[in-house]
């Protein structure tokens, strides 16, 4: 790589972080407390849930963005816990939070959603009302919310799978 080339792809590296650190928010949702609603103007897969709907279930919000590489490699196990679990009392929500410009159209969304086989509700959060309400600050996240509505666990970016699984089963058994 030239020396032109290194300056643009550390100007833009620098100008991802800029953009990303503006939507960062540094109020997190903690461990143990009542989770944020989740409720959005536009849905896929759903007409819409709230929280105090899905009281008596176990429910996994996970934050994503179709264009995220790394959202892309968490989506399989995702998919495969909502087919595995959901008989059993899991809902999964995704939150489409977009990162680029192409992923803020809701039909590409769609398209996306459907190419990929995602049966489980979509909540599109194009002006980032519930990534500001959770606190989040990356792609992807996942929140593990129990019975009660309480926020049991958090994990951001890949990997943790059979942990995050373990911790599914756990919640699922409690009464």
């Amino acid at each position: 790589m030239d020396f032109r080339k290194a300056i643009a792809a550390a100007i833009i590296a620098v100008m991802a972080v800029l953009a990303l650190s503006s939507r960062v928010s540094h109020a997190r949702t903690p461990i143990g407390v009542l989770a944020p609603d989740i409720n959005a103007e536009r849905w896929i897969n759903s007409n819409g849930l709230t929280l105090a709907e899905l009281r008596g279930k176990v429910v996994l919000v996970e934050f994503w963005t179709f264009g995220c590489y790394n959202c892309r490699n968490v989506e399989p196990h995702v998919r495969a816990w909502h087919e595995k679990y959901a008989g059993q009392g899991l809902v999964v929500v995704g939150v489409h939070s977009p990162e680029q410009s192409f992923e803020r159209d809701p039909t590409n969304v769609e398209k996306y959603v459907q190419e990929h086989g995602i049966s489980y509700p979509i909540a599109i959060d194009n002006n980032f009302a519930l990534w500001d309400r959770y606190g989040n600050s990356a792609w992807p996240s996942i929140y593990l919310i129990d019975k009660r509505g309480l926020v049991r666990l958090e994990h951001i970016g890949e990997g943790a799978y059979s942990e995050t699984e373990t911790q599914i089963q756990a919640l699922l058994r409690e009464n």
